[in-house]
């Protein structure tokens, strides 16, 4: 008997040699999408080798941000029944994390690990998207205290799980009483809602009324993530509500103070030899700050452009986490020919040709390879040791200007950052305004930013100690030294100088300008002689004076160099392609819609879509393409018929004398029916009730 003959009707597979779908096991083997060839390149490498310094330098000082706000947290929940505080209502904590929705989740998920790994809880993470109905929600609560705690041994066994509709808080107390009737101290029944404002607030309502029934058997802790005020709550909860429940509030950090945080303790650092210009740090705080407030999202942001910037080349892997002068030598020989000859071709490169003395360097350096890959890793160290001094002369500069009046200059580090790193900061107004101010400041004031200071410079020089201990990055200290020692020299002389003005000699300016025998003309010679007096200062003013001189003119002037005037292969160690970034990002849905109906080739790159012209028209286009294109050329009101007959006209290929006799084909109707109610469907165009043979067309 063949194999698709049966004696019933029925369906017959056959798989064509599909094989089976893979495990969940297996696919977790398959965790890049990259090939051999790309994960073994020299560029790969060294950005692997980078973002994993990165992420593990973000993932210590996150948790060292949440750790002490997840301590209270911890404590308010093993502390909410031992307290009689809580008799008859239950132990509620609002956890106020800001206008942050992505990061939201993520906060919340390390927060229900903690409390189940290191508080006696049971947790059940309760989100509005699986409560839309009051008995949804009991039952996604039930679900996840009765069947997500189950043993192994329970797991084993021949006990049933229970269906859906079985799952009440009935259930519930007698799972709890039964499980741990054996214990003298149960645990509590931690639940938590992370996104408090978009659940429903009947159900919300009702939900803490039952738990509040069963409060007295069930040992309920509440902790609501509210991305608002506490406002919130009060305007959500009736009063006959909130009295069944005892608030605790807890706030995180606000979200642009952890992103502060992150580009200070990690991304502008000199640790991170990777480096944003000015303008691409523009656009991802732009995004940050106008968009979602998201820190991760700025992170992913910075990342993609970390993979744009070393996928570029192989030479782009010299832009190494380390320093040391073997580990840079071990790179630049795996460097090609054709790798060589793209660093000849950089802008800075030029710049060193052309301040070499001797000919024959230059020789050297643009034709033999060896010379070049001997004196590569010097170089680098260079840029290096440029970076490190930048960022320290870069928070001195920060001490300075940050808390002037109208902050000119900025208050954050990354305001100044992407300042200096675009312009001599030192030629602009803002600076010069900021060097007013600072004249004006009292003496205690300017001792004290100068004690700032060096509190800064020895930051980094005993960090760069603690560097060459444990093996990493070290950097040259001879420039920070310099520094050091002559702001040093200004403290001791500031702090020893008087206030008190010189007085000049009465025969050279008269014991008296004013006379009672002095007419006019004299008066007006006398004042005009005293203002050409140079001015008088006291020794204070003096050397206030000349430490801003030193400031400007040895320090910031030198060490705060613009990158595009900083040293010999900078360019990278720098990204500065923000038009890319914005486009990857930033998305432009209208662009992107507009583009692949008028052009599908763009997207779908096959052979029977392609154009010679943007305007023209192919029966091989899609149906919405054709009709997409077509409404581009009506007005504000489009002829159904007429529609019709020109998409007709291009999808069927008929003449031109024989358009209007034939009849129009149902399936081509048909296509065209459904082609407008894609593109009312869309947006483009909306029904008309003043002519019921139009459609008005509402975009562009």
């Amino acid at each position: 008997m063949d194999s698709t003959i049966s004696v019933s009707k029925g369906v017959f597979v056959f798989k064509n040699g599909a094989t089976k779908a893979k495990t969940r096991r297996q696919r977790q083997k398959c965790n890049s999408l990259l090939d051999r060839a790309t994960t073994n390149a020299l560029w790969y490498r060294s950005y692997r080798k980078l973002w994993l310094k990165i992420r593990d330098q973000l993932d210590r000082l996150q948790s060292g941000s949440y750790s002490k706000i997840l301590d209270d947290l911890l404590s308010f929940v093993e502390g909410s029944y031992q307290s009689l505080e809580y008799g008859g209502v239950l132990p509620t904590a609002a956890l106020l994390t800001g206008i942050n929705q992505i990061d939201h989740m993520v906060q919340f998920g390390t927060l229900a690990g903690k409390i189940r790994n290191n508080t006696f809880s049971l947790v059940v993470l309760l989100q509005s998207r699986d409560c839309p109905t009051m008995k949804a929600a009991v039952e996604t609560l039930v679900s996840g205290f009765v069947e997500d705690n189950r043993t192994l041994e329970e797991d084993d066994s021949e006990s049933r799980r229970l269906r859906r509709n079985q799952l009440n808080l009935g259930v519930l107390r007698a799972w709890y009483l039964e499980k741990h009737e054996h214990l003298d101290r149960k645990p509590n029944l931690t639940v938590i809602v992370p996104d408090f404002e978009l659940f429903n607030p009947e159900v919300l309502q009702d939900l803490l009324l039952v738990l509040n029934s069963y409060a007295a058997e069930l040992p309920f802790v509440l902790i609501f993530g509210v991305a608002t005020s506490v406002t919130t709550i009060h305007s959500v909860l009736p009063y006959h509500v909130t009295s069944k429940i005892k608030l605790s509030i807890f706030q995180t950090e606000p979200s642009i103070v952890n992103l502060n945080k992150v580009l200070e303790n990690v991304l502008l650092t000199p640790y991170c030899p990777f480096h944003l210009s000015g303008k691409m740090y523009k656009v991802l705080t732009d995004i940050f700050l106008f968009y979602d407030f998201s820190v991760k999202g700025f992170i992913e942001g910075f990342k993609y452009a970390l993979m744009e910037h070393y996928c570029r080349g192989s030479m782009y892997a010299l832009c190494s986490v380390t320093s040391d002068r073997e580990d840079l030598e071990e790179i630049v020989e795996q460097l090609s020919a054709a790798d060589l000859e793209d660093i000849r071709q950089l802008l800075s490169f030029r710049r060193l040709i052309e301040s070499l003395n001797n000919p024959q360097e230059v020789v050297d350096y643009l034709t033999k390879d060896d010379y070049l890959r001997r004196m590569l890793p010097s170089i680098l160290l260079e840029v290096h040791n440029f970076w490190f001094t930048f960022h320290c002369t870069l928070e001195v500069l920060l001490v300075l200007v940050q808390d002037l009046p109208k902050a000119p200059l900025g208050k954050q580090l990354r305001e100044l950052y992407s300042q200096c790193i675009t312009t001599d900061v030192t030629q602009t107004d803002e600076y010069r305004e900021c060097i007013q101010f600072v004249s004006f400041m009292s003496k205690e004031e300017i001792l004290s930013k100068l004690l700032k200071m060096l509190e800064v410079i020895d930051k980094y020089m005993r960090r760069n100690d603690e560097a060459s201990i444990n093996g990493e990055t070290i950097f040259e200290l001879e420039a920070l030294e310099t520094i050091y020692n002559n702001l040093e020299r200004f403290t001791k002389e500031i702090c020893s100088a008087g206030m008190e003005r010189v007085l000049i000699d009465a025969s050279e300016t008269g014991s008296s300008i004013v006379s009672p025998k002095m007419n006019r003309q004299e008066l007006k010679e006398k004042l005009l002689n005293a203002a050409r007096q140079p001015k008088v200062e006291s020794p204070f003013m003096r050397s206030i004076s000349s430490m801003i001189s030193h400031l400007t003119n040895d320090i910031f002037r030198k060490y705060l160099r613009p990158f595009n005037r900083g040293p010999p292969l900078i360019e990278l160690f720098v990204y500065s392609d923000s038009a890319t970034i914005r486009r990857h990002i930033v998305g432009a849905p209208r662009g992107a819609v507009h583009t692949a109906l008028n052009n599908p080739h763009y997207y779908l790159d096959c052979k029977c879509c392609a154009l010679d012209e943007d305007c023209s028209l192919v029966p091989t286009l899609p149906d919405l393409s054709v009709a997409y294109k077509l409404h581009l050329e009506c007005g504000r009101m489009i002829n159904l018929f007429d529609w019709l007959q020109a998409f007709r006209s291009v999808v069927d290929e008929v003449g031109a004398d024989d358009t209007q006799e034939r009849q129009v084909d149902p399936k081509i109707q048909a296509r065209f029916t459904r082609a407008v109610a894609e593109l009312q469907f869309l947006g483009f165009i909306k029904s008309s009730k003043r002519k019921t043979d139009h459609v008005a067309r509402l975009t562009w």
